[in-house]
């Protein structure tokens, strides 16, 4: 290995949105992260909506309007 070129990993402590926090290894000292081991689907199965712009509310005007005309 090249001495010199290498970034220095420190402790880092993780904080997710969901109130977990954790340490690692990391370049940088904080992170701020949105989804965990905790709190991901994949990991604990329930399912969970990240809502980016109102995306998940206006799918779901979208159902119920569709849903209604149908009848």
């Amino acid at each position: 290995m090249k001495t010199g070129i290498h970034p220095e990993y420190t402790l880092a402590n993780v904080h997710c949105s969901c109130g977990n926090q954790f340490y690692t290894r990391s370049t940088e000292s904080d992170l701020h992260v949105e989804l965990c081991s905790e709190c991901h689907p994949f990991y604990t199965g329930k399912q969970k909506l990240v809502d980016t712009g109102g995306r998940v509310e206006r799918f779901q005007r979208r159902a119920a309007k569709h849903a209604k005309a149908g009848r």
